[in-house]
């Protein structure tokens, strides 16, 4: 639709659309079909165009258009008017009173080594905004699991973090929505992507079938199909593949042995080698520990790690975070993406990139967090509108 309407406005006056045109273009669309207006934007047309960022599906056709001029820089307003999301600073709603100075350095020290877990959550609240310094501060934000290591062994203390953040309401969002609107939604858009063996797995797995993930991790996985990793241009980096991209959202690991959390070396390998290797010959590979896992692993944002018997019955959940490993209180697969996703907001940790548009959507259209306030891809907005009008 945006191809014609640039075509033709091309075709008939030699020129490219002003601003007002583009924006009068955009009204036209979501009034014609107004089951495609965004309810979560200003608008409702922003992501065929948007006059504050220049960006959106009319845009991207008119730069296709001009490939051989030269690309004008965004305004410096346009790009501080986007400042949402993890790394964004926040007040927090909490009113329990904050530690500072020597009684923030005793806490700390006695919940460090305190075997008393309530005495721990206690103290950590009263260490929240110390901890968001820190979070917040680019030269010590690395070091805040080596400052804070009881996030590595009480679980719920990213929840707790989460809370003190953003309150009830917005962390039970997730578990509230996902299951009974995003999750069968999702599924059923899915079945418009170009079919793979792969894709027809995750399909098959997201309504119930055995054999694969279990259905919530499944419709995760195809959600990040519906909005696949971007190249960036410029030769900056290589563009992936929604495959390849699922192994920066979750991982899994065959606990061969549960007493001693080992774990079958060749679930680490990347999924096509592993496919490969399956089809070349049987093969059976010894196990080895979790800090083994974790100590080869390349510098990364946090993922989702599941150990189990299989992919449908995983028995524990880590989220890794600068190579370490944080328990994860959940026992369903739902509830520890909902605390894979607080961790980038507890840490300030950005999105991988390959995952950007993913969380993002994730982000707006089910915690309703910083929306119209942090930057979204044309097919963000797009995909929240289809979902959000559908009845």
């Amino acid at each position: 639709m945006s191809q014609y309407l640039i075509s033709t406005s091309y075709t008939c006056f030699s020129r490219i659309p002003s601003k007002a045109v583009r924006v009068k273009y955009a009204q036209g669309i979501v009034a014609l079909f107004p089951y495609l207006k965004d309810p979560m934007s200003k608008h409702g047309y922003e992501h065929f165009y948007d006059p504050a960022s220049g960006s959106g599906y009319i845009a991207w056709r008119i730069k296709n258009v001009q490939r051989s001029e030269t690309d004008h820089p965004r305004s410096r307003i346009a790009l501080e008017e986007f400042s949402g999301g993890p790394k964004a600073a926040r007040d927090s709603p909490s009113t329990i009173e904050q530690l500072t100075g020597e009684k923030c350095e005793e806490a700390m020290s006695m919940m460090n080594h305190s075997s008393d877990e309530a005495l721990v959550m206690d103290k950590m609240k009263a260490t929240f905004e110390h901890r968001q310094i820190l979070v917040r501060n680019p030269d010590k934000s690395v070091d805040v699991l080596d400052t804070f290591p009881r996030f590595l062994d009480i679980p719920g203390l990213i929840e707790q973090d989460f809370l003190m953040l953003f309150g009830e309401e917005t962390s039970g969002k997730f578990l509230s929505k996902w299951p009974t609107f995003f999750r069968p939604h999702i599924t059923e858009d899915a079945k418009g992507l170009v079919s793979t063996h792969h894709v027809e797995e995750l399909l098959s797995s997201a309504e119930g079938n055995d054999g694969g993930w279990d259905r919530d991790i499944a419709s995760l996985c195809l959600l990040l199909h519906l909005i696949p990793p971007t190249s960036k241009g410029h030769k900056k980096s290589a563009k992936i593949s929604a495959l390849q991209a699922e192994d920066y959202l979750v991982r899994y690991v065959l606990d061969v042995n549960s007493s001693h959390e080992e774990i079958c070396l060749s679930e680490m390998l990347p999924s096509q080698h592993l496919f490969a290797l399956k089809r070349c010959r049987p093969c059976k590979i010894v196990g080895a520990s979790i800090p083994i896992f974790l100590s080869g692993l390349e510098p990364t944002q946090p993922f989702l790690l599941c150990v189990g018997p299989q992919k449908n019955k995983i028995q524990k959940f880590y989220v890794i975070v600068d190579g370490k490993a944080i328990p994860c209180r959940a026992q369903t697969s739902v509830a520890a993406f909902d605390e894979l996703f607080k961790t980038h907001f507890v840490f300030g940790t950005s999105y991988s990139e390959a995952l950007d548009g993913f969380y993002t959507l994730v982000q707006t259209a089910v915690y309703n967090i910083d929306i119209g306030i942090v930057r979204e891809k044309p097919r963000v907005r797009e995909l929240r509108a289809r979902f959000l009008n559908l009845k």
